[in-house]
C-alpha cells in the first residue's frame, strides 16, 4: 500500500486547496517539513494539519502540556535525534516505546527507534513547540546536573565531597527548570522534601501530590539557599521558619510564588504555592454549578446588601468562586473594594488590598479603612477572626454587599459557627443572605473515558438519594491526562440561600438540626447529593465524592 503524502492528506480534509498546495510546494524551504511551510504560510494551522493527520493516519493526539515522560526512557535515545526528528519518546510500557512525534507520516523515524531501543515504538501526534518545549524541559534536567557534578543513576555513596563544589550556574537552572515543569504539569504546589539519603521533588496537580524527580541530598543547602534568594529570604537563617515571594513569568505566564520553608531534622523543607495572576476569572457557569444553582447565586449577589459566605476546607476552590462572583458584579457603576492574602488574580476595575501583617494591614483594620473608601461591594478573603465577622457583618447592615469565606463544613454550620464566634444570632437573621458550601472534585478524562455497569455499592448510594442510574463513566488512562484517568477539577456545591422562615430560626437560636431540617424541606442539595448528580452526568466517580463528601 502506497503511503499518503501530507499534501493529499490536507486536500481531502478540505485543509487546503490545490492552489495553496502548489504554492507551498515553491516555497518551501530547505529542510523545512512541508506540513511547516503550510502553517509558517497561514494556510492553515497547526492544530489543523495535526487533526487531518490524526484523522488520517488513525495516530492519537497527546498533551504534552500534562504528560509526566519517564526518564529513565530518555536514555534510550538521544537528544540530538530527538531534536533532528522532531520527537521525544515518553514511555515503555511491555515491549512498546510510546513516543511523540509533529509528523505522524514521518514512518522513517518508527524503523530508526525500533532498530536503536530493540522495542516496539507506538507513534502519538503532538504540536512542534510542545514537543521542543518538553526536550528543553527534561533533556535539560539531564544537562543541569551534569553541569553540577551529579552523574544520574549513580547512589549517594559514590559522590565524594570533593565534588561537592558547584557553581551558581547550574544551581540557577535546576531550580528553574522545576518551577518550568510544575507550571507544564498545571502544579497548584512544589513541595521539596529531604529525605534520609536524597531529595525528593513532589507536585501537587488536581488535588493530588505526585513525586516528579529525585536528587542527591548533597546538593540540598545550595538548592534551598538559591530559592531564598529568590524569594527574600535570610539564607543564614536554617533553625526558624520563613516566609517569602518570588514574581516571575514562566511560558508566557504572570506567576506569584508563595514560599515557605520549615526546618525539619533531616534539613529544611520547602513548599512553593504557585498563582497564575496572569489568568482570568472563571465565570459562574464555568465552575460546576446546576442552572438551579447558579440562578440562586446570581440572585443572592444580586441583592444590594447583605452577606454572602463561600465555606468549605483549604483548597476547596472558594477564592476561585468569589472571584467568579466579583466577575459578575465587577461593573462601571459599582465600587468594589477587596482585602484578600494573598491577592490571588488581579482583576481590571476592582481595588484590591493585600493584607501586609508586618505593618499592621490585618484583615480588620483594612475592613475598617474600606468602609471610609464610598464601596458598594466589598470582598474578605477570609473571616478567621471574631473582629473581622463583626465588621463584615455590621457593614452588610449598612447598605454593603459583602463576600467573605469561612471555614466550615456544610451550609448549615456555617450559622453556627457565627454564633460560635459570639456574633449575636438577630445580627446574623439579619445579614446572611445566603451560603456556598463547596468542594473540589477530579473530572475523569474526555479522551479515555468509557460507559460501564455501576457496582452494587454506587447502586445502594444512588438509591438512598433517589437516584436512578443505569451506567457510571470511568477512564482507564491515556497520554492526554498523564495516564491518571483524571483531568482537571471542578466543583460540587450546597447553596443555602437565608428565607424568611430560616431567618426566624436564626434569631430564635435554634438548634442546628432544626436548621438542616428547614433547609432540606426548602428542596436545598447537599455536597453528597451534587457529587452523585456529577457522576450521573458521567463528569467524575464515586471515589472522588466520597473524599470529600459526607455521607
Amino acid at each position: 500500500m502506497a503511503l499518503k503524502r501530507i499534501g493529499d492528506v490536507l486536500i481531502q480534509a478540505k485543509v487546503i486547496n490545490q492552489k495553496q498546495l502548489s504554492d507551498a510546494l515553491k516555497k518551501q524551504e530547505k529542510d523545512e517539513r512541508l506540513g511547516e511551510t503550510i502553517v509558517r504560510l497561514q494556510y492553515a494551522s497547526e492544530m489543523q494539519v495535526l487533526k487531518a493527520l490524526e484523522d488520517s493516519t488513525g495516530v492519537q493526539r497527546v498533551a504534552l502540556m500534562n504528560f509526566t515522560i519517564d526518564e529513565n526512557v530518555l536514555k534510550l535515545v538521544e537528544e540530538s535525534f530527538c531534536r533532528r526528528n522532531i520527537m521525544i519518546p515518553l514511555r515503555i510500557e511491555g515491549n512498546r516505546l510510546m513516543f511523540a512525534t509533529s509528523d505522524p507520516l514521518d514512518f522513517a523515524v518508527t524503523e530508526e527507534l525500533r532498530l536503536m531501543t530493540g522495542y516496539r515504538p507506538k507513534m502519538f501526534s503532538a504540536p512542534k513547540n510542545e514537543i521542543n518545549s518538553q526536550i528543553e524541559k527534561y533533556y535539560g534536567f539531564t544537562r543541569t546536573l551534569e553541569a553540577l557534578g551529579v552523574k544520574q543513576n549513580v547512589s549517594v555513596d559514590e559522590i565524594t565531597e570533593e565534588e561537592d563544589d558547584f557553581s551558581d550556574t547550574p544551581m540557577v537552572n535546576l531550580v528553574n527548570q522545576i518551577l518550568t515543569s510544575a507550571v507544564f504539569q498545571r502544579a497548584s504546589d512544589i513541595h521539596i522534601d529531604p529525605l534520609d539519603d536524597k531529595i525528593v521533588i513532589r507536585y501537587r496537580v488536581d488535588g493530588v501530590l505526585d513525586t516528579v524527580r529525585e536528587f542527591p541530598l548533597k546538593i540540598l543547602h545550595q538548592m534551598i539557599s538559591r530559592i531564598k534568594v529568590m524569594s527574600g529570604m535570610d539564607i543564614t537563617e536554617t533553625r526558624v521558619p520563613q516566609d517569602g515571594r518570588i514574581q516571575t513569568a514562566i511560558q508566557q505566564k504572570n506567576i506569584d510564588l508563595r514560599i515557605s520553608t520549615l526546618p525539619t531534622v533531616r534539613g529544611e523543607k520547602v513548599v512553593m504555592r504557585i498563582l497564575d495572576i496572569s489568568g482570568g476569572a472563571n465565570h459562574l457557569d464555568s465552575i460546576g454549578l446546576t442552572k438551579k444553582e447558579e440562578k440562586i447565586v446570581r440572585e443572592m449577589i444580586s441583592k444590594p446588601n447583605g452577606i454572602v459566605l463561600v465555606s468549605g476546607p483549604t483548597g476547596s476552590g472558594k477564592t476561585t468562586t468569589l472571584y467568579a462572583c466579583l466577575e459578575e458584579l465587577n461593573k462601571p457603576n459599582v465600587n468594589i473594594v477587596t482585602v484578600e492574602n494573598p491577592v490571588e488574580l488581579k482583576m481590571e476595575g476592582v481595588n484590591q488590598v493585600q493584607v501586609e501583617t508586618d505593618v499592621n494591614l490585618t484583615f480588620a483594620n483594612a475592613l475598617r479603612s474600606i468602609l471610609r473608601q464610598d464601596p458598594n461591594i466589598i470582598m474578605v478573603g477570609e473571616i478567621r477572626d471574631v473582629e473581622t465577622a463583626e465588621i463584615a457583618i455590621r457593614a452588610s447592615l449598612t447598605g454593603h454587599l459583602v463576600l467573605s469565606t469561612i471555614h466550615t463544613n456544610d451550609a448549615v454550620k456555617t450559622v453556627t459557627r457565627l454564633i460560635d464566634m459570639d456574633i449575636e444570632p438577630f445580627l446574623i437573621a439579619s445579614s446572611l443572605a445566603g451560603v456556598i458550601s463547596q468542594r473540589l472534585v477530579r473530572k475523569l478524562c474526555t479522551e479515555c473515558s468509557y460507559d460501564d455497569e455501576p457496582t452494587p455499592t454506587e447502586v445502594i448510594m444512588f438509591k438512598k438519594q433517589g437516584i436512578d442510574i443505569d451506567h457510571v463513566k470511568r477512564a482507564k488512562g491515556c497520554p492526554s491526562c498523564n495516564y491518571k484517568g483524571y483531568a482537571g477539577r471542578v466543583g460540587i456545591f450546597e447553596v443555602l440561600p437565608i428565607s424568611e422562615q430560616m431567618r426566624k430560626l436564626i434569631a430564635e437560636k435554634a438548634t442546628i438540626d432544626k436548621l438542616e431540617k428547614e433547609a432540606e424541606k426548602a428542596g436545598i442539595q447537599d455536597i453528597l447529593t451534587s457529587g452523585l448528580k456529577k457522576i450521573q452526568e458521567g463528569v467524575t466517580t464515586l471515589e472522588e465524592v466520597m473524599k470529600v463528601a459526607e455521607e
